[in-house]
């Protein structure tokens, strides 16, 4: 009689129970990759098609008068047949991308096991595992997401265009298709790029400089860091050695180093308008692959003033920025440094620096707001608050003084006190509503601008002024086209107010003075200016903003390691640089009066030392304008001893060329502010003058009063 057999252990039982539901799985899951895979296959576009289709959107810009300023997107080179691409290319590239690319079925899994070794050792993915057939289908069909899901869509697509081209068509299609990194697809726009010549006969030096792009084509690039590209191709003919693709004679002869490149297309200033704007068309439009034509706000007459003016006031180990708005708020130039090739990074856009007292609009906006008026008298004293003690640039006080006075003369005091008053939150509040979108800070220092800023932010906020309170949005593209249709048109939004027009009108009046007789004295153009200098500690940033003429500019200079520059005041190199690109920029514009009369200061009150760096243009030196606005040669003043009769004073010793006397009265304003130019009709007929008392406002400060002993009025 037979024996039973004993029952099998309940954990062997369930041990094949789980195998055989494993192995269930993975026959389900084979199947349903068959399935996912030939799927694929029927969908994928033919060989031809394939061939045909673009990688890339092209995108042409065009300047304010329609010239085409710069073109972007893929460069094409020839389609290079498999047979015609160099033995040299194809075994580079296969040594140094894919080196079982004849053996696998699209996927490599000796590849996909040493990346996850060397990510299990150094705990991140710092070596891919994907095929050339891989990154053929993340190229043409996918994006470079470094999501689960994008990798197994990846390997499907890799197994499908496997089954349906063969190695040579694959690699072909690789190879003319791959980005090579400056806007350079396929060997043939690469090698035309690099090398300046098709990529039919590229040597292997050649040939390893760019397989070794492809992992990285910004930082491999041979224009952009000449020895990473030379190490990089190293790599490249050491694998080539290894895999048995050359001999070790033929390495060694590869002369990487003797390699010459073919000259980069110069860039110039445009470029940081277009790398500014450009971005902008993700939020404008949604069209990601038809070609497209920008129309901008750029004037390349502007442009090429603008760059000029910075190149020519900058100082020697200094960089420089400016940025000109229009009325409506379209960039009509902007310069984010001295050499774009040298340096792309946008110091009008990108660079937050400390405004210094270019702040002040802000706090004299918040108090003309509150209830103040320029007229009003506010005591220059020491003061103290929560532990800080402002001073001004002159080391001394002077009493009782106009809110006109204290900003013409950037008088800290002043300033601070005017911020405790109307709250420093206040003050952070209007710089925001004005545009300032950095952090503010509310600590009692920031009256004098120790919150950093934007360049463009501070133009804008300039420029709301000068639009009488409402708010100007900067903007540089005007229409995007797409095949003939208009796919985007800007349009100007006037509706947001910031302040009342009397306030506007009221910090317009104070801006005005501190042109023409206070710190901002070097950016006279002859025709009216409102404007505000800002240098802060130990002469780091020096700013210059102002507006005449419907145009409205920022300045900025400075090291962009912070290091203090020697002489630099918003008074001095900025406020020339302003002068120099506004006048060739407004000369074809009329001269345009603010709607506020202009006031002078208190000439007895000695400015602070900005004040008195760099000779203005005053109508008795340098460029005036006739009637038009067109820049004119003014004969040389005779030169008459100077003389007690109310002209701004000159500190003893100054290193710079002294100030010429200026009479303060209302013939020298109306030289200053272009007044004395005959009016013209609508015809261009002239208008007879109003020079009686109707069309004149008495000047309020023209006879001069006593002093103390210690050289202060007598009230």
């Amino acid at each position: 009689m037979a024996r039973a057999r004993p029952p099998r252990p309940r954990w062997r039982r369930r041990l094949i129970i789980l195998i055989q539901l494993l192995v269930g799985l993975a026959v389900l899951a084979f199947a349903a990759l068959v399935i996912a895979v030939y799927v694929a296959k029927s969908q994928l576009p033919s060989f031809d098609s394939l061939k045909s289709s673009p990688n890339g959107q092209m995108i042409r810009v065009h300047a304010a008068d329609g010239t085409v300023i710069v073109s972007l997107g893929p460069s094409y080179g020839e389609w290079l047949p498999y047979s015609e691409i160099p033995q040299v290319m194809r075994d580079a590239t296969i040594s140094v991308e894919d080196r079982r690319f004849r053996s696998h079925l699209g996927v490599d899994p000796i590849g996909v096991a040493r990346s996850i070794k060397v990510r299990w050792d150094r705990g991140r993915f710092t070596q891919g595992g994907s095929t050339i057939t891989q990154q053929l289908a993340r190229n043409v069909f996918l994006n470079n997401q470094k999501k689960f899901a994008r990798k197994f869509q990846e390997a499907i697509l890799a197994f499908a265009i496997e089954r349906a081209f063969t190695k040579d068509q694959i690699l072909e299609l690789y190879l003319n298709k791959v980005y090579y990194g400056g806007g350079a697809y396929g060997i043939d726009a690469a090698s035309r790029k690099f090398f300046g010549h098709g990529a039919d006969h590229l040597s292997l030096a050649e040939a390893a400089v760019i397989a070794g792009l492809v992992k990285a084509p910004s930082n491999y690039s041979p224009t952009a860091d000449a020895e990473a590209a030379v190490g990089r191709a190293g790599v490249v003919i050491r694998t080539m050695e290894e895999t048995g693709a050359i001999t070790a004679s033929q390495a060694a002869a590869a002369d990487i180093q003797g390699l010459k490149l073919a000259p980069e297309p110069k860039q110039n200033s445009v470029r940081y308008f277009t790398d500014w704007a450009l971005p902008q068309l993700d939020t404008l439009i949604d069209e990601t692959t038809q070609p497209l034509e920008v129309w901008t706000t750029l004037d390349l007459s502007m442009q090429r003033q603008a760059d000029a003016a910075i190149r020519a006031n900058a100082p020697a180990g200094a960089q420089g920025a400016l940025v000109a708005l229009d009325r409506d708020g379209g960039v009509r130039a902007m310069v984010g440094g001295k050499d774009y090739v040298s340096s792309i990074y946008n110091r009008a856009t990108q660079a937050v620096r400390q405004p210094g007292s270019a702040f002040k609009l802000f706090v004299y906006l918040a108090a003309l707001e509150a209830g103040h008026k320029p007229e009003d008298s506010i005591v220059d004293e020491p003061v103290t608050i929560g532990g800080w003690s402002p001073r001004n640039d002159s080391r001394r006080n002077s009493g009782a003084v106009s809110l006109r006075t204290a900003f013409a003369y950037s008088l800290n005091t002043v300033a601070a006190k005017l911020g405790q008053e109307v709250g420093f939150a206040t003050v952070a509040d209007m710089a925001r509503r004005f545009g300032i979108t950095t952090p503010v800070n509310t600590h009692p220092s920031m009256v004098l601008g120790t919150s950093e800023v934007r360049l463009l932010d501070m133009t804008r906020a300039f420029a709301s002024v000068a639009s009488k309170g409402v708010a100007v949005t900067p903007y540089g593209i005007t229409r995007v086209s797409s095949n003939g249709q208009t796919i985007y048109t800007h349009e100007v939004d006037r509706s947001h107010v910031l302040v009342a027009p009397y306030v506007a009108a009221e910090m317009t009046d104070l801006l005005q003075t501190a042109v023409n007789t206070g710190t901002g004295r070097a950016a006279q153009i002859g025709r009216p200016v409102a404007g505000k200098t800002g240098t802060t500690s130990s002469s780091k940033d020096g700013w210059f903003l102002g507006f005449s003429s419907g145009i409205t500019t920022g300045v900025w200079m400075g090291r962009d390691d912070a290091r203090p520059i020697a002489g630099l005041h918003g008074g001095t190199a900025p406020a020339r640089a302003w002068a120099a690109f506004m006048k060739p920029a407004t000369a074809n514009r009329p001269i345009e009066q603010f709607e506020t009369q202009v006031t002078l200061p208190e000439w007895q009150l000695e400015p602070d030392e900005e004040s008195y760096f760099g000779q203005p243009d005053n109508g008795e030196s340098g460029q005036m304008v006739d009637a038009d606005g067109n820049p004119i040669e003014r004969p040389a003043p005779v030169q008459q001893a100077p003389e007690d009769d109310g002209s701004v004073p000159v500190i003893e010793g100054d290193q710079q060329a002294p100030v010429p006397p200026q009479q303060l009265n209302q013939d020298w304003i109306d030289r200053v502010t272009g007044r004395d130019a005959p009016a013209r009709d609508g015809s261009g007929r002239d208008l007879p003058r109003r020079d009686g008392p109707a069309g004149r406002q008495p000047l309020q400060r023209d006879v001069p009063r006593e002093r103390n002993q210690d050289d202060r009025p007598i009230q």
